[in-house]
């Protein structure tokens, strides 16, 4: 069990900013939550964009990788519109087998050089989810951990050089959710119907991991954990 008196007050994110690139893993990853924040954002009229490693292929087991693929792209792209986010890119990196090192930094890296953002976004890289009884999977934690680095190597010209992509250093923030180690908090509230919206939108994914109704899912998943989050 956690021992949430013990963590310290959370700070308000800055808000001095106006252009985030959000990096995860797979479809939906960023609709667990992040997107309650994200949709608060975009509704303030700031500009966010999704950078997908994978097109999440191998996350139903009831469908074929290469039948679920264009399905769970769909579905990302559906979710991402419901909360402002216009641009929505993927990587194409083959689901569940995701590896950290130098290719993986590159990508980010670049894609980071193509967005210019000063704020990253992206997924727990920890080896588990907050209250440590949950082990995180191999993707989330390379992809998160080769962002963290990637918004370095973006600013550093000799590091992964491109032509005709010029460097960038203006990476003021990242923000990882999920993390274990929270030091700061967005207020889910003005963002959190659109969130569950969004989560919605991954109809075929919920269906074949829950079996429930989405909607029900999504309200009762996101509502929850915003009211149990306010509560701390």
């Amino acid at each position: 069990m956690s021992d949430h008196s013990a963590r310290p007050a959370l700070e308000p994110m800055p808000a001095d900013w106006r252009t985030a690139l959000a990096i995860a893993a797979h479809p939906d990853d960023l609709e667990y939550g992040t997107a309650a924040a994200i949709a608060g954002w975009t509704g303030e009229g700031r500009s966010v964009s999704y950078l997908l490693a994978t097109r999440g292929e191998a996350g139903i087991d009831t469908m074929d990788p290469a039948r679920a693929a264009p399905v769970r792209e769909g579905e990302q792209r559906a979710a991402a519109a419901v909360v402002g986010v216009e641009s929505v890119e993927f990587l194409g990196l083959v689901d569940g087998v995701i590896e950290y090192g130098p290719a993986l930094r590159r990508e980010l890296a670049l894609a980071i050089r193509r967005h210019r953002p000063e704020l990253v976004i992206t997924v727990n890289h920890h080896d588990t989810w907050p209250g440590g009884r949950v082990w995180n999977t191999p993707d989330h934690r390379a992809v998160g951990r080769a962002a963290l680095d990637a918004a370095a190597d973006a600013g550093n010209r000799w590091i992964f050089p491109e032509p005709g992509l010029a460097p960038w250093n203006g990476v003021r923030w990242v923000a990882v959710s999920g993390s274990p180690y929270p030091t700061h908090a967005v207020a889910a509230g003005p963002g959190l119907e659109r969130a569950i919206a969004s989560l919605v939108e991954h109809r075929s994914y919920i269906g074949a991991l829950t079996g429930r109704d989405p909607q029900e899912y999504a309200r009762e998943l996101l509502g929850g954990a915003a009211k149990a989050e306010g509560a701390m």
